[in-house]
């Protein structure tokens, strides 16, 4: 089979390796796509090295079907469409042990700490791997992992019915916490400063401004008569992103902390204490998560066709990353293994 395998800094080849068989309580899986995401571009520039190895298959998010089933795997069959959710937790540690095995504290994320879902078939726990619907495509349900993310920062936020809310940074999954938030009935304005990505979610019932002309804070102070956003999430990962973020919110507003800032940000404690704003950290996801955002995926409620911007074939693997980290008219990148069937 095909595997994309991880050299070193912006160093990727292409292997022939022969599929692992599936073992007691495993699954082999043969990918249909691989979606290319932020983290995947952090270890495609060397940044991740500490995490990942030498020779790695990394990768995600995906689709595909089962192609063999281990002993004891007894509720998938061969055929089934599934995604996978791709976080191993010890169940030992104390977030295990407090119902939060999203943020395990020995967690195996596969793809990054162990072989993902850059290649073509792929033999992972049968816990971790989530039926499909047969309705949905396969390409659109290579978004199910992004699209968890989205709905477990949403959940995270408690968003409800007639809130106002502003995303701070529109890239995919941005936009997708927009489209979740908005489909719980919530005022949703979305800041980024990228006219393609500001198109994207014009295009898709979201309203975007421009925060670099735009003042997110007046608009928001005055359509809730001065009262401030309930919710802002700070998916920029920008100084500026967290600055707006705190601005914009009202009397006890959440903060969402939802991007990776690599170094220590300046942030307003004294509006935090004036009028007892709250910050939460949103990472990852649980199963919940995950079952959520194949309900939403099959049920229409997530523009996946105008999210994917470009599928590329896996002798095109280096040209797929360039797109992504070049920026412009791009959002999600899938790497195309199997045609659908």
């Amino acid at each position: 089979m095909t595997a994309v395998v991880y050299r070193g800094a912006r160093t990727l080849e292409i292997e022939q390796r022969d599929p692992e068989p599936p073992g007691s309580g495993q699954v082999r899986i043969d990918v249909a796509y691989t979606g290319i995401c932020g983290t995947d571009l952090h270890i495609y520039h060397g940044d991740m090295d500490g995490r990942v190895g030498a020779a790695a298959v990394i990768g995600h998010e995906m689709s595909g079907r089962v192609a063999a089933v281990g002993a004891g795997a007894t509720a998938l069959s061969v055929g089934m469409p599934v995604t996978v959710m791709p976080t191993k937790f010890c169940g030992q540690c104390a977030a295990c042990r407090r119902g939060n095995s999203h943020i395990c504290q020995a967690m195996d994320f596969m793809g990054i700490d162990s072989p993902g879902a850059m290649q073509a078939s792929w033999t992972v726990p049968a816990e971790l791997v989530i039926p499909l619907p047969a309705e949905l495509s396969l390409r659109h349900a290579a978004l199910v992992e992004p699209v968890a993310v989205a709905v477990h920062d949403v959940r995270r936020a408690d968003v409800g019915a007639d809130d106002h809310v502003v995303v701070i940074g529109g890239g995919p999954v941005g936009v997708l916490i927009a489209a979740v938030a908005q489909g719980r009935g919530a005022h949703v304005v979305l800041a980024e400063p990228d006219a393609f990505r500001r198109g994207v979610a014009d295009e898709i019932g979201i309203e975007s401004m421009d925060p670099t002309t735009d003042d997110v804070v007046a608009l928001i102070d005055k359509r809730t008569d001065g009262a401030g956003a309930d919710i802002a999430f700070e998916v920029s990962g920008s100084a500026a992103g967290v600055s707006t973020a705190v601005d914009v919110l009202g009397t006890r507003g959440r903060l969402v902390m939802v991007a990776i800032h690599t170094q220590p940000r300046e942030i307003d404690l004294h509006r935090y204490f004036w009028r007892e704003l709250e910050l939460f950290g949103a990472r990852l996801y649980q199963r919940d998560d995950m079952t959520e955002a194949v309900r939403l995926m099959a049920a229409g409620a997530i523009p996946a066709d105008r999210l994917i911007s470009r599928i590329e074939s896996v002798d095109s693997v280096g040209a797929a990353f360039e797109a992504l980290e070049g920026g412009g008219s791009v959002m999600k990148v899938l790497i195309e293994w199997q045609k659908e069937h």
